[in-house]
């Protein structure tokens, strides 16, 4: 049991920390408390998200308590991003429709009716000023500022705003409130985890194990999977979607999908790793792969459905036999047009500029020509047939 709840894992601190909570439960005859909290910053969960849900799946399995932290407070001040500058607070209303969202997605992966979901404004927003600065006097700035990107912002005179430092007391004092036991998160989490540890040590509480996953790198085999950087595969992805941009991933990428993104059996994983190994073409491991992902977020008929589909879209190099996405030619005001614009109003989730380079690429076809210059003009007529990309087909009707 210990082996296959660490299996995957990039960190558990202390390092005995399962083992020993497990078996405090035991003695105590009661369920543990796992936790993960999550600020409703955007309102899709993605593959990275279920490297973490899916271990949060095998605690539920066992019985235990999984208690989703919805940072319904911690949202409306901005979490540090790791990056070189702090991410930008919601609203209450956005909070409550991404939390909302999220929340309906869980159900791809757990029990939804067996977790218990609770939101952090519940205690924080009850908080006395008096009672916020005895919180933040447990802490000390040297303490803070062993997390990374705050030495790094430091180091490089880089601003750092007060509301920072603050986050990750806030969050470990989540911990607090909830008695957890155990706290998941990515191992870009460690800090913040690593503090609910401290305070609950302050408080006179058993200190929580950690347990952080590893980060799933995104689609450009590069960054983390993030929605901000339009790498991802979403859980809601149609299963055309999922294939395709499985298929998509550098072939550096693929045992990192097999290891965190496939639920294959751990015979399953070897095995095909081994037949990549002795040098079978990486498209097949990435078929077998695809079809795995959306078994487990639709089902098989639709994964072999999603095969074919892709077989006969994207193998086939006949320009005419692919499916195309109608287009109401009345969208249009003008009866001309440039590229970039068209392209543009097609793929309205990408900026301009990334379209740009995309159609200076080569990655754009109407009618089988490609074309180049974002500048030319094309005129609007029914049947224009137009590629942008790999895997956008669409026909003015």
């Amino acid at each position: 049991m210990i082996s296959t709840l660490q299996e995957n894992a990039a960190i558990i601190l202390p390092e005995n920390g399962l083992e020993q909570k497990l078996k405090q439960a035991e003695k105590e005859n009661r369920k543990l408390i796992i936790k993960l909290g999550f600020d409703p910053t955007a309102p899709d969960l993605h593959l990275g998200h279920a490297v973490v849900l899916k271990k949060l799946k095998q605690f539920q399995d066992l019985g235990h308590q999984i208690v989703i932290v919805v940072g319904s407070f911690t949202a409306r001040i901005g979490d540090p991003t790791g990056k070189n500058k702090a991410r930008k607070p919601l609203n209450t209303e956005e909070v409550e429709h991404n939390a909302k969202t999220y929340i309906n997605q869980l159900s791809k992966v757990i029990n939804v009716e067996r977790t218990k979901i609770v939101f952090n404004s519940d205690w924080l927003d009850t908080l006395s000023f008096s009672e916020v600065i005895q919180l933040m006097s447990k802490v000390t700035v040297a303490q803070l500022m062993q997390r990374n990107d705050f030495s790094k912002r430091f180091t490089e005179n880089t601003p750092i705003a007060m509301h920072e430092l603050v986050y990750p007391i806030l969050q470990g004092f989540d911990s607090v409130q909830i008695e957890c036991d155990i706290e998941m998160g990515g191992t870009d989490q460690l800090f913040n985890c690593t503090m609910g540890r401290q305070l609950q040590e302050i408080h006179q509480m058993s200190a929580q194990t950690v347990m952080c996953m590893p980060l799933l790198k995104g689609l450009d085999g590069k960054e983390k999977m993030s929605k901000s950087l339009n790498n991802i595969i979403g859980l809601t992805d149609e299963p055309n979607d999922m294939f395709g941009k499985t298929m998509s991933i550098p072939d550096s990428l693929i045992d990192e999908f097999i290891d965190l993104a496939s639920d294959f059996s751990f015979e399953e994983k070897t095995g095909i790793k081994l037949r990549l190994e002795n040098g079978e073409n990486p498209m097949n491991i990435k078929k077998l792969i695809a079809k795995n992902i959306i078994s487990q977020y639709h089902d098989s008929t639709a994964a072999e459905l999603a095969e074919e589909f892709f077989s006969s879209q994207f193998q086939s190099k006949n320009f005419e036999e692919k499916v195309y996405e109608p287009v109401d030619l009345n969208l249009f005001s003008h009866g001309k047009i440039n590229v970039l614009e068209l392209c543009c109003h097609l793929k309205s989730e990408l900026s301009k500029s990334a379209v740009r380079r995309l159609i200076q690429s080569g990655g754009i076809q109407i009618n089988t020509i490609k074309i180049t210059d974002p500048e030319q003009e094309i005129e609007l007529l029914k049947e224009t047939k137009i590629k942008i990309g790999r895997r956008s087909f669409f026909e003015l009707m």
